[in-house]
């Protein structure tokens, strides 16, 4: 059986009040702009999560807001307080514990960036794939018959996108 991830950095956040908590930062009009664009481009390529899981970070919970309206109302949406700035291993055991597929991941870096180089195989052809910019996302596909059997270098990059690569 297949098993698919959506694995997505949050949108670019606010920087402009320097005593707000970080957990509390907001999208910036380059991240509301950008994380709509992504959400269109995995509808239009039939990438719907049967199950969201994020961070409970205001940038993590904005970008899926943003991101919905393209990719439906159908989907079970799980905040974990334990994503935020989670390590790889954190997060792999988050997504051991999902139900549904596809699994859209939304969460923060450096972890995100390193959990998706770890749970793959070999990396995708990418330049940024590296660095994981915000709105980064990767689908990565999983030969396993639940989420529980899944672990790191296991999975095969199927694309990844950042939203530069969707400018003009």
């Amino acid at each position: 059986m297949t098993l698919r991830l959506i694995l997505i950095r949050h949108a670019k956040s606010a920087w402009d009040d320097p005593l707000q908590d970080d957990h509390d930062r907001k999208l910036n009009a380059r991240g509301r702009d950008a994380a709509p664009k992504i959400g269109a481009w995995l509808a239009g390529q039939g990438y719907f999560p049967a199950e969201v899981l994020s961070s409970t970070a205001r940038r993590t919970l904005e970008t899926w807001d943003c991101m919905a309206p393209a990719l439906g109302e159908a989907t079970v949406m799980r905040r974990d307080p334990g994503l935020y700035h989670a390590s790889a291993e954190r997060m792999l055991e988050a997504l051991n514990g999902c139900a549904a597929s596809p699994v859209l991941m939304l969460g923060h870096n450096p972890g995100i960036g390193e959990f998706a180089a770890r749970l793959l195989r070999k990396p995708p052809q990418s330049a940024r794939f590296d660095r994981y910019p915000t709105c980064a996302t990767l689908v990565a596909d999983f030969e396993a018959e639940d989420w529980s059997a899944v672990s790191f270098g296991t999975g095969t990059a199927v694309t990844f996108i950042t939203p530069k690569d969707l400018e003009g």
